[in-house]
């Protein structure tokens, strides 16, 4: 019954795990259907080591992979006791040393050993620590093309005769990203670019001449497959692209050389000068005791450039024409300009009230003349707009403002004549106004008599 329950258990957890990997892909595709799956689901207790070693932030990964590597590196014993781990590793508390250890242990990376009371480093550990060393060897050298670890594990997998289409495929992948990052230097045009790439290049042509007798083993090997064998033309085929850079940096860094600047006749050039200020950390401190003020930076807008192109095109073009001096004099041509309609009218109105008003001979008038008219005898006959002015006009007659100013209207406000207008109105028999308010124009007789006993 024991055995039943743990069977069904680890039914049920296959059954989770495959639901939620099927949860990352299409509906209608299968995750059993992919052959990458495959092949890393039956890689699952590697892959789980690599996680029990990796999982969570880098100081607890940094504890795990130092107590592995502590009780792996003595050679002379292959068990230790707990009392042995906690002199080994004094150094760490015995609580983290108790949640390593727990870790390591049920994740088959420590074997415990009940009859004997001792741990044991399962060779499964040992496999990872090796692949990690290797990387983390390689990583230390100067291997700017990185291509030392794949070709490490190319040449390993052949020395053994279990080189895999995978390990070729990663070698040939590096090799085309290089000659991508090669390609690209060249096009920029950069001397210093192009350098950088040229070291990077020959050192990469040097892991090529090393990888190229594997290549030729794999070729040669009548037991490896079509799929290794095509892999292996492939890399080859890239090796041999590499390999043909050299004639393309060369021509580039003469076309550089030929189109280098140098300054006057000091012997120095814009590449002389690059190089010595990257080998300065803080540019701005080279421009301390030889700035007085801050550099104020001048832009021009299109506006301005505009403008400047305009002065200087006209500047020319006044320059080309010969000065000849200011042209002679000339009279002005004489022209009749006709007044506006309005101060026709004016002109006409002001007849019309000087008339009545009999300027400069009021005694003679004073008692045979009209002393009061209706205001429609001095409006009409005329037009509806004609009227309407004629009618606005009336209400400067009086005005002492505009009597002391100079002009026609002035002359109106200067004559002896009242205004009187009512409220109410009277029809007219007139063809363009039908009716008009009630109103007259009135001499002023007083003032007049007075004007003329001053005059005389």
């Amino acid at each position: 019954m024991a055995s039943a329950a743990v069977a069904t258990d680890a039914n049920q957890t296959e059954q989770e795990h495959h639901d939620s990997l099927q949860a990352h892909f299409q509906p209608n595709i299968s995750a059993d259907e992919i052959e990458q799956v495959f092949h890393l689901k039956r890689a699952q207790p590697l892959l789980q080591v690599f996680t029990a070693l990796f999982h969570g932030g880098f100081d607890g990964v940094l504890v795990r992979l130092l107590v592995l590597r502590e009780l792996a590196s003595d050679a002379a014993t292959s068990a230790y006791t707990r009392a042995d781990i906690n002199t080994k590793l004094a150094y760490l508390l015995p609580e983290s040393l108790e949640t390593v250890l727990l870790r390591l242990r049920s994740n088959q990376l420590l074997a415990w050993d009940a009859q004997q009371g001792v741990y044991r480093v399962t060779p499964m550990a040992r496999n990872v620590l090796s692949a990690i060393d290797s990387l983390l060897g390689l990583g230390q050298t100067e291997d700017e093309a990185e291509m030392g670890f794949l070709l490490s594990q190319v040449a390993g997998a052949q020395a053994v005769g279990g080189v895999s289409v995978e390990q070729l495929q990663h070698l040939l992948g590096r090799l085309v990203d290089l000659t991508e990052e090669f390609s690209d230097a060249i096009a920029s045009g950069s001397e210093f670019r192009l350098r950088t790439a040229q070291a990077k290049w020959n050192m990469a042509c040097d892991w090529v001449e090393k990888g190229s007798e594997i290549l030729v083993a794999i070729t040669s090997d009548e037991n490896a497959d079509s799929a290794t064998h095509k892999a292996a033309q492939a890399i080859g085929r890239a090796q041999s692209k590499l390999l043909n850079m050299q004639g393309m940096f060369s021509r580039a860094l003469n076309q550089i050389e030929r189109q280098r600047v140098h300054l006057g006749q000091s012997g120095l050039s814009t590449t002389d000068i690059k190089r010595w200020l990257l080998l300065h950390d803080d540019l701005a401190s080279l421009a301390e005791g030889a700035i007085d003020q801050p550099v104020v930076p001048l832009f021009s807008t299109p506006a301005e450039m505009i403008d400047v192109a305009e002065t200087e095109l006209l500047s020319e073009r006044a320059a080309g024409v010969i000065n000849t001096g200011l042209p002679s004099g000339e009279d002005a041509p004489t022209t009749i300009s006709d007044g506006p309609a309005m101060q026709l009218e004016l002109d006409d109105l002001l007849d019309r009230l000087s008339n009545f008003a009999s300027l400069g001979n009021f005694p003679s008038i004073g008692e045979e003349g009209p002393k009061s008219v209706p205001v429609q005898d001095s409006l009409l006959p005329a037009s509806f707009a004609v009227a309407s002015y004629r009618a606005s006009m009336l209400p400067l007659l009086g005005d002492v403002s505009e009597a002391s100013l100079q002009g026609s209207t002035a002359e109106l406000a200067r004559l002896p004549i009242t205004f009187t207008p009512t409220d109410e109105m009277v029809q007219l028999t007139d063809p363009h106004v039908a009716a008009m308010s009630i109103a007259s124009l009135s001499l002023n007789v007083s003032l007049d008599l007075d004007s003329g006993t001053a005059d005389e």
